[in-house]
């Protein structure tokens, strides 16, 4: 899963970017997986559901439990 995830951060948004500094790199790999990557992109092993919308389900389920 880490390879996976690892090459869709390069393929998605560091190879298309030029950073200028370390601090800039930083900063769009942070909004990269917390933005894009947990909370929009959707993910076929957590049945098309984002990160966040999966994490969310365990713990209605959780909850109710």
């Amino acid at each position: 899963m880490a390879e996976s995830f690892f090459k869709r951060l390069k393929t998605e948004m560091v190879y298309h970017h030029k950073f200028a500094t370390i601090a800039e790199a930083r900063l769009a790999v942070f909004e990269y997986i917390e933005i894009f990557y947990n909370r929009k992109r959707r993910h076929s092993a957590l049945g098309f559901l984002t990160p966040c919308q999966y994490e969310d389900l365990l713990y209605n389920q959780a909850v109710a439990a």
